[in-house]
């Protein structure tokens, strides 16, 4: 019963009457004309449902798939499904499928099996505008990437690491949604776009995806730092080097090209991004700023996690105020 009961805070699908038993789905009751909404509780085993959901995305494609683990890492007990058939399948047999995989992908100290979909697995699985890696940092993003799936007049895979954190955190207004008109692959720094903030003064330009940019940003606003823009690569494959290109351009020459990820050195997007930038656009190898290369995707400890985090997030912007500094600031001030 994971999908009916809501394990994850957004699958509040469906409603039970604690004393008939009886069920109701709210979401097949939005309008009077609306599509077929349904929630299948499945099995679990990663590889039999995935390969199910594969099949009928493949023979339905005007029918939304989403299949979901319940944390990204799970998806590895699936890899020759992914590797045999999602990924591949159009190249070897020209058979489209537009399914979308949402796997729970997010450094929040809980451990090593609870954090990493693996994105360096599928982006490695990458050719021939195979498939799409996604890691939206809104909810609007979010919105118009399920809209521009089934608007499309072809089918892609779409693979989505998607950040439980985030589910808690407001991102976006109605109005981003219903005024917005499409999903965006790369997003510049909305501190710096026209008439918000001067780009003049900016030395470093930050590259980052998914949920590690609202820290940054967070980071960046606590401390006052206004020399440093943070541009999200909402889409990872297909990569828009002509996009990120245009955005770069807008600030002063010379800035410092970095890349952030809470993954370790050898895992997340940072050795496809950087390849990228340096064979595509001609870039010097931007700086890395993550985790240690490690074995693990991440460590088992709540305390090791939050001085790894907190590391990430001082080289990429800067330390927190010293808070016993700030209280004699606080005192003195009211003195």
């Amino acid at each position: 019963k994971a999908a009916e009961r809501g394990t994850f805070s957004h699958l509040l699908a469906v409603l039970h009457h604690q004393k008939d038993g009886s069920a109701a789905v709210p979401w097949q009751h939005i309008c009077t004309v609306q599509s077929r909404f349904g929630i299948c509780d499945s099995l679990r085993s990663a590889e039999a449902v995935l390969a199910f959901e594969y099949g009928y995305a493949t023979t339905m494609p005007k029918v939304l798939v989403i299949w979901e683990a319940q944390f990204g890492d799970f998806v590895n007990g699936a890899q020759a499904i992914i590797d045999q058939f999602i990924a591949s399948a159009e190249f070897k047999w020209d058979r489209w499928s537009g399914l979308v995989m949402l796997l729970p992908h997010g450094y929040e100290g809980a451990g090593p099996e609870h954090s990493s979909c693996r994105i360096e697995r599928f982006l490695e699985l990458c050719g021939n505008n195979n498939m799409q890696v996604v890691n939206p940092s809104t909810a609007a993003q979010v919105f118009h990437m399920y809209r521009r799936q089934m608007k499309r007049s072809f089918r892609k895979p779409l693979i989505v690491p998607t950040p439980k954190s985030m589910l808690r955190t407001p991102t976006s207004s109605l109005e981003d949604i219903y005024e917005g008109s499409a999903f965006i692959g790369m997003r510049d720094d909305p501190r710096f776009v026209p008439g918000q903030g001067d780009r003049s003064g900016v030395k470093r330009v930050l590259l980052c995806s998914g949920k590690i940019y609202h820290e940054l940003d967070a980071r960046r606003e606590l401390i006052e730092r206004s020399d440093t823009a943070v541009i999200r690569i909402e889409q990872i494959y297909p990569f828009h080097n002509e996009l990120l290109q245009q955005i770069v351009d807008q600030y002063p020459k010379g800035v410092s090209i970095e890349y952030v990820q809470e993954e370790t050195y050898n895992a997340g997007a940072w050795r496809f991004v950087s390849g990228k930038v340096q064979s595509e656009l001609g870039w010097e190898r931007p700086k890395y700023i993550g985790r240690a290369r490690s074995a693990a995707p991440a460590t088992g400890s709540k305390n090791q996690h939050k001085i790894e985090q907190e590391r990430i997030l001082t080289e990429a912007i800067g330390a927190k105020p010293d808070e016993a500094k700030q209280d004699k600031e606080v005192a003195a001030a009211r003195a």
